[in-house]
Formats: C-alpha cells, structure tokens, sequence
C-alpha cells in the first residue's frame, strides 16, 4: 500500500513538474494574446473614429448626393411611362373624373340663378391601381434601401476591422 502511494506521489511530483514547466511559456502566450487582442482592439477603435471623423465631416456631401441619386431614375420612370399605352389610357380616365368636376359649375349656377338644382351630385370613382402600384413600388423601394443599409454597415466594418 505503501508502494502504492509513493508511485502515486512521484506521479504527481513528475506531473506538476511538467506543468511547471509548461506553464510558463503558456503564461507567456496567453500575455502575447491579450497583447495583440487589446492592440487590435486599439487599432480598431482608431479606425472606427476616423470613420466617424470623415462621415461626420462629408455626411452634407452624401446627404446631397442621396437627395438627387433618384432624379435620373425619375425622369426616365416618367419617359418610361409616358410611353405605355395602359397609361395614356389611365390619364384619359382620370382626366374624366377632372371633366366631371365641371358639373359642380352647373350646380352654382342653378343655385346663382335661384332654380331648383337639378344637376346630379358628383360621383367619385377612387382608382385602386395607384395604390396597389404604390404599395408594389414602396415594397421593393424598401428592400432597396434596407440593401443600401447593409452596404454602407458593411463597408464600416470592412473599414473599422482593416479590411478594407
């Protein structure tokens, strides 16, 4: 029993030389880690306010660029639809419900005149396509601009981690 429990000392005496001895050069690595993780985390923490030095400084200059990035887009949409016959279609109809309004004129002047009204009151026709293509347009407007975002958070990063 004895025997036992000095084989199993002398193991224990043998294993904490090992790591004794091991453990400095992993002290020393862990410190070289710590080391490079707070340099990098320095580095980046300079990148990041530099970053934000220049958006801070140029923000009217990308504020003026995003204010007009959609004019061409606009002038060739109003080209575009110009073009479309359904449209011109839809410009007549809705230039009818202008020529109706006109009724209203006969109505005052029934009323001016002290005669019975006799003109029909106006009806409204709402057209949903305007707002089913609203809706459509705002949709896919949105998924552009949530792309734009991702965009611009993803050259931040690529900036702040030196990727660059």
């Amino acid at each position: 029993m004895a025997t036992e429990i000095a084989k199993a000392a002398e193991r224990v005496a043998k294993l904490r030389a090992q790591a004794d001895k091991l453990s400095g050069p992993l002290a020393h690595a862990q410190a070289q880690l710590e080391a490079a993780q707070e340099a990098e985390a320095a580095r980046r923490a300079e990148r990041e306010a530099e970053y934000n030095r220049e958006l801070s400084h140029s923000w009217r200059d990308r504020a003026e660029e995003a204010a007009h990035s959609g004019d061409d887009a606009h002038t060739r949409f109003v080209e575009a639809l110009s073009a479309e016959p359904w449209f011109a279609a839809y410009v007549e109809y809705r230039a009818a419900r202008y020529r109706r309004m006109h009724v209203t004129a006969a109505q005052r002047a029934q009323t001016a005149l002290g005669e019975p009204v006799t003109v029909p009151e106006q009806r409204w026709y709402d057209a949903q396509i305007l707002d089913e293509i609203q809706r459509a347009v705002e949709k896919q407007a949105a998924a552009l601009g949530a792309q734009f975002a991702e965009e611009l958070e993803k050259a931040r990063e690529d900036r702040i981690s030196g990727r660059d």
